[in-house]
């Protein structure tokens, strides 16, 4: 019965991220949902309480991917900012970016154009929020261990390096870049990041 209840969940999800992709969040509806499944509006509810819940669960994986990303390179044991200056570090920063677009594009276009009404609309803002603090302390941090470094950036700076990763998947899945296209465009994207960088903290 565990196995029966488990194969309804994922049913469940799949159908919800189609229609959560073709018609967002504000225009999915929970019977439509449900009806696809092919179980009653009220056992979705068992495993739902709400769209808002069922949305939050189908778009986990990306938004757990986003962050889990960010606190690699710079949560509190992220990357030394020394390791910016290495080949290893571009290699790594762009398979972390591919990985995030090939392996969650349909989730990132819902998270991106679809939440609106959710809890998650405001999303780009609360995570840029959030890697502004974390990147001011991974500064102080690394200050710490390289004296010359300067740290001396504007909070709006690291506002907008957060920005214009999300305008960089936003842009990608809109023009529909794909393949060894998006790999070169991500590889120069984050070529001029870290050569920006590294003028600005005064490393390498």
């Amino acid at each position: 019965m565990q196995i029966l209840k488990q194969d309804i969940n994922r049913r469940i999800l799949d159908v919800a991220r189609q229609e959560f992709s073709q018609r967002g969040f504000t225009k999915a509806s929970m019977r439509d949902i449900a009806a696809k499944v092919g179980v009653g509006v009220g056992n979705l509810y068992n495993y739902y309480p709400g769209k808002d819940e069922l949305f939050c669960a189908v778009l986990a994986p990306v938004v757990s991917a986003c962050y889990a990303m960010f606190d690699k390179h710079h949560g509190e044991c992220g990357q030394d900012a020394l390791y910016m200056t290495r080949e290893n570090y571009l290699l790594s920063a762009v398979a972390d970016y591919m990985t995030i677009l090939k392996g969650n594009r349909t989730l990132l276009k819902i998270l991106l154009f679809k939440a609106q009404g959710s809890s998650l609309e405001n999303f780009k803002i609360e995570f840029t929020d959030r890697a502004t603090v974390q990147v001011r302390t991974w500064f102080a941090n690394n200050k710490l261990r390289h004296p010359d470094m300067n740290i001396e950036i504007s909070d709006f700076m690291i506002h907008l390096h957060t920005v214009w990763m999300f305008t960089l998947f936003e842009e990608i899945i809109m023009h529909r870049v794909t393949g060894d296209d998006m790999a070169r465009v991500i590889e120069e994207y984050i070529k001029f990041e870290i050569n920006g960088w590294k003028h600005l903290l005064n490393i390498g």
